[in-house]
């Protein structure tokens, strides 16, 4: 079977590698879609996702498609089944699970690589999906619990200000969940002029720049900023902004290399609280239900749809993934 590989080196290949058959109780799944992320393209970039990054890898993690056959231990699953996966492993034993919070275990991997015709995970990181909801849309599972997750965090009061950064796909996706949350004003931060006007669409009261965000503030009491990009200028400008009794959510994967300053007695006087968020501890189902609802416009999100080989120049040139999500298809199933 085909699977796309980060190599090392800024360098990405297409390779055939052995089939893998089912064992215990993993389920072998037919890939259909599966999203470039933005920890797909800091792997390229030779940065960590999650975890720390030893190439060769397989890249992809959001990914759905067709159940083809189950390992003999497997109670939940037959072939024919359409599924979503969670690609976060944990092994319900170490401490960290024992206390509920299964993205921080002491086993965990990746057991979904989506960027291959099949994966094999385990039956209790597959969920199962409506025959209503297409694979392409279910393939946003992961993106969208790892979302929810975030919210969760910061647990947003209706009726209160909430600025969010970033239109990139997981921007878009937040925004939506924001906007379900009762938020009193949700303010876009985004440059591209294209992409305020989708905010606005998505349930956005107002778009604007980074400069504008700065006199706004000053008239505003902001109660939660999302930043959901990752540079460190707006994660520095994110916590500057924020109101008083403000809630910060850091969601977007900065640089390990290059980490973030911001003045503390400015956080002190305005008694910040600044979360970030990991993962997507037992989030998938919820996001499930919310794409099976039609809550959550996908189509407007996807920038376009890509073969495992046309990857390779798109994380050269990130051309298609600055305009927003990039779906690659495998067996292209829906």
């Amino acid at each position: 079977m085909k699977a796309g590989y980060y190599i090392g080196d800024f360098k990405y290949e297409v390779r055939e590698i052995a089939h893998k058959e089912p064992q215990e109780d993993e389920v072998k799944i037919r890939v259909a879609w599966c999203g470039l992320c933005g920890t797909d393209i800091h792997k390229f970039q030779g940065k960590n996702g999650a975890s720390i990054v030893i190439p060769p890898i397989i890249l992809g993690h959001e990914c759905s498609g067709t159940v083809v056959s189950v390992g003999p231990g497997c109670k939940n699953f037959k072939p024919g089944d359409r599924v979503a996966c969670d690609p976060s492993y944990s092994c319900g034993k170490c401490t960290w699970c024992q206390r509920g919070l299964p993205n921080f275990c002491m086993e965990r991997h990746g057991v979904a690589k989506g960027f291959a015709e099949y994966v094999c995970p385990p039956e209790k990181n597959v969920y199962h999906i409506s025959d209503s909801l297409g694979l392409k849309n279910a393939a946003f599972t992961e993106p969208l619990s790892c979302a929810i997750h975030g919210l969760d965090l910061i647990q947003i009061e209706s009726g209160k200000t909430v600025v969010l950064y970033g239109m990139g796909s997981v921007g878009s996706l937040m925004l939506q969940l924001i906007h379900y949350s009762g938020a009193g004003k949700i303010i876009v931060i985004e440059r591209e002029r294209e992409k305020r006007r989708l905010a606005l669409e998505l349930g956005a009261t107002k778009a604007v720049t980074d400069d504008q965000i700065e006199e706004i503030s000053k008239k505003v009491n902001i109660d939660y900023v999302i930043e959901c990009i990752g540079s460190k200028e707006t994660m520095e400008q994110a916590i500057h902004i924020a109101g008083k009794n403000a809630k910060v959510l850091l969601f977007g994967l900065g640089d390990p290399k290059d980490p973030i300053s911001f003045n503390q007695f400015e956080a002190y006087t305005k008694e910040l609280s600044i979360f970030t968020s990991y993962l997507n501890p037992h989030t998938s189902q919820r996001a499930i239900n919310l794409l099976e609802r039609g809550l959550i416009d996908t189509e407007k999100i996807i920038s376009a749809e890509l073969s495992l080989e046309e990857v390779g120049d798109e994380l050269k040139t990130l051309e298609l993934s600055k305009k927003g999500k990039v779906m690659v298809y495998l067996s292209k199933e829906n």
